[in-house]
């Protein structure tokens, strides 16, 4: 066992891990407060259920055997048989690797709970988990990282899921929506709950990247440490050009803006993060998050999809945009495993070609799994909640609880506010005679 890469392995997965409550963080923060219990618990119980997928059937579909070189076994379901000490790639144990692995298929499924946040139900999107992780993830897992996956074979260059992950995640929510429906329009143009929150969330999820893209080395080298500085030259870049497009298109910059950005361009760097220079990287970042600009402002609302916190736009399209640009700025000089340098480093246009046609083979397939297992999944669950509840919100609806006492104060005054207003002469008849102290000590100052 290599120590050091054991313990950078075992950082890293931890790090991953950490993603998944500040992505609960960053799409709470987004909603309107009538949701923000759901949309938290939505993404933060993908962790327990995808654990247990993870270790009952989801090690062994991935990595177990080979079928076609498109799905594993289950030759080694439930670990069976699995030496967790048996060393693998850089000299870590097979347990480190499949733990490692094991936070990839927690955060996967949460990216695209965003689409659907405030309309569909709990109980489906369990339901929906499973059915995906099954159908989709495994599937792609074993496709591009197994040595003996379809796609692996072919040449397709994925350091730490392009196609696996963001992609995956990202058509996932847009057919989603799709199948769900827009919102209800009262439901539309609420407030965020809480900025704070999203930008908190934002600096977990840069924090958890390193793991997600350094730890994709698994070792401690040269190639670890590239994919540490094009993450976070890219996430720069991304930032700052999201930002300068807001004030150029609006005249001022905004936090939701900036945080936007920040995804967009750890999303866009992920399938290259190993493979690109630096200066491969800046042009990475600024060229996903220009895409995804343009299709939340432009292309989004033509569509009539309503993918309520644009999982698709930053996820489905920096993922698609950054899986793409490996075929053009991919280089041998920085990680060997690149065998055909990419288009501007005179390779011509054959690894573009294979990441083009990976890509294109990435959106069919999660586009028609997951329409299959929505309409499967219909026959024998209701996917949306009712229009009562809708209107109320899924916090109480879904799980019975409020984000917090100020929340449910101003819920009965909501209720309370007609009857108010029905009354309105009685009341300022009653009320026009008190002084201020009187009104001070009766609690009615300043209503």
């Amino acid at each position: 066992m290599n120590l050091a890469n054991t313990a950078f392995v075992l950082v890293a997965s931890i790090l991953v891990l950490f993603m998944t409550p500040g992505l609960a963080f960053f799409y709470g923060g987004l909603v309107s407060e009538k949701n923000v219990v759901n949309t938290m618990l939505s993404v933060f119980i993908m962790t327990g259920m995808a654990i247990l997928l993870w270790v009952f059937v989801g090690y062994s579909l991935s990595f177990s055997g080979d079928v076609a070189g498109v799905i594993g076994n289950l030759r080694e379901a439930f670990f069976h048989g699995v030496r967790l000490s048996t060393l693998t790639t850089g000299q870590i144990p097979v347990g480190a690797y499949a733990l490692f692995q094991m936070m990839f298929a927690i955060i996967t499924p949460a990216l695209f709970v965003g689409a659907v946040v405030g309309r569909i139900r709990f109980k489906f999107l369990l339901l929906f988990l499973v059915g995906w992780s099954l159908l989709l993830y495994y599937p792609l897992v074993h496709l591009v990282w197994s040595p003996v996956g379809w796609l692996a074979h072919w040449g397709v260059l994925d350091f730490a899921g392009g196609t696996v992950v963001h992609i995956n995640a990202g058509v996932t929510a847009l057919v989603l929506s799709a199948w769900l429906g827009p919102r209800l329009k009262s439901n539309t143009g609420n407030p965020h709950y809480n900025l704070p929150w999203v930008l908190l969330g934002t600096a977990i999820l840069w924090i958890g990247w390193y793991g997600f893209n350094a730890g994709s080395a698994l070792a401690v080298n040269d190639v670890a440490l590239q994919a540490a500085l094009t993450s976070t030259v890219a996430t720069a870049t991304a930032m700052v050009v999201w930002m300068g497009l807001d004030i150029w298109r609006h005249g001022k910059p905004t936090l939701v803006g900036v945080c936007t950005g920040t995804l967009c361009g750890l999303v866009g760097i992920t399938p290259g993060a190993g493979y690109v220079t630096i200066m491969g990287a800046v042009a990475i970042g600024a060229i996903a998050t220009l895409t995804s600009y343009v299709f939340v402002t432009r292309i989004k609302p033509r569509l009539g999809i309503d993918d309520a916190l644009d999982a698709f736009g930053c996820h489905g399209v920096s993922g698609i945009v950054g899986s793409v640009l490996v075929g053009v700025f991919a280089t041998k000089t920085v990680n060997p495993v690149v065998t055909t340098n990419g288009l501007l480093y005179g390779g011509g246009g054959r690894l573009l070609g294979i990441q083009v046609g990976a890509t294109l083979f990435t959106i069919v397939l999660v586009a028609a799994g997951v329409s299959l297992l929505v309409w499967g999944l219909r026959q024998v669950c209701p996917m949306r909640v009712d229009i009562a509840e809708e209107e109320a919100g899924l916090d109480l609806g879904e799980h019975g609880e409020r984000v917090d006492s100020t929340v449910a104060r101003q819920a009965q005054l909501a209720a309370f506010r007609p009857e108010q207003e029905r009354f309105e002469p009685e009341f300022r008849g009653q009320l026009q005679h008190l002084t201020p102290h009187d009104a001070t000590r009766s609690g009615l100052h300043g209503h």
